[in-house]
């Protein structure tokens, strides 16, 4: 490439975490272009809830470092008066005991404490956590990066080949599964529904006893009622069945969402992985290719943490 410099960086995948990831690397005095096939807006992370939590996400004991890791910035940014799209707000974790969380969140998390009989039905957690407001999230992520000298550009990549940087970045979750390949990236698909909020300030995330599960988060839009967890389904449309059974179910655990407008349906396919790939290999052409994919659905909650940690496997 003509003016290559050896400080050039390609991050491929403009979700949270490739921005994330793209933002660690521009503070730092890197030169880095996003190269995303979708607008930000409009990729899997724009559908997220999104809690901070380490949801479905292996190996567990190197997620719950990188979670606590963007737990601090979580923390930082929804204390700044900028829009970063992140408050702490207080809920519920159902069907969870004090002595399965506090281990590891012991003296870590704001109001970590069992919950009330007045608070959840059943065993539940109570908690203050970051919540994150991913229509706004998204866009001053990409504005940080921005700012930081960073370039985005619309871009499909069939090859990671096609990015002539020295350094390639690749954070294309589901897509890894062909670009890799890797088969063991697979879809974990997520329906949402967003209705009016009826005046439900704290967040709720249940499991019944079928398994199926119900999750409440107040966001600025609106609230955001889920969910799904169908592994191995593609459909990006909402199933209409699906999404009455979602109201149905949070409704049941808060009666005043019964007859909310329903303002929005959202379709998210998480990139689910066996456990995270975080990792560095030599290109045919002895260029580097750093891994960070594979988050499933605590890509937000691990994306600082695992930002640093590509920022150190790539060097410089």
């Amino acid at each position: 490439m003509a003016g290559e410099r050896s400080d050039e960086i390609v991050v491929v995948g403009g979700g949270v975490v490739g921005l994330t990831t793209a933002v660690v690397l521009a503070e730092r005095g890197r030169r880095v272009r996003v190269w995303t096939r979708d607008a930000v807006e409009a990729t899997t992370s724009a559908v997220a809830g999104a809690l901070w939590w380490p949801y479905r996400i292996e190996p567990v004991a190197l997620a719950r470092e990188w979670a606590l890791r963007s737990l601090e910035t979580y923390e930082e940014l929804a204390a700044r008066p900028e829009p970063a799209g992140v408050r702490m707000v207080e809920g519920v974790l159902g069907e969870t005991r004090l002595d399965e969380v506090d281990g590891w969140l012991a003296g870590r998390v704001p109001e970590l404490r069992a919950a009330t009989t007045g608070e959840y039905a059943g065993t539940g957690v109570h908690a203050r956590l970051p919540l994150i407001d991913m229509p706004a999230h998204l866009p001053w992520l990409r504005q940080r990066f921005v700012a930081a000298g960073g370039v985005v550009e619309a871009r499909t990549v069939s090859s990671f080949a096609e990015a002539e940087a020295p350094v390639v970045v690749n954070c294309t979750g589901l897509a890894a599964r062909q670009l890799v390949p890797d088969p063991s990236v697979r879809p974990v698909r997520g329906q949402l529904v967003v209705v009016e909020n009826p005046g439900v300030d704290t967040w709720l995330v249940t499991t019944d006893a079928a398994g199926e599960y119900a999750y409440l988060f107040p966001q600025p839009g609106g609230l955001v009622l889920g969910g799904t967890a169908e592994e191995d389904a593609w459909s990006p449309e909402p199933d209409p069945a699906t999404a009455e059974a979602i109201v149905r179910r949070c409704a049941a655990l808060r009666p005043e969402i019964t007859g909310a407008r329903v303002l929005e349906h959202r379709v998210g396919l998480r990139p689910t992985r066996p456990a995270v790939r975080l990792d560095r290999e030599a290109l045919p052409d002895g260029r580097l290719l750093v891994h960070n994919y594979g988050h499933g659905g605590a890509g937000v909650t691990v994306a600082w943490g695992c930002a640093e940690e590509a920022a150190r496997l790539v060097g410089g």
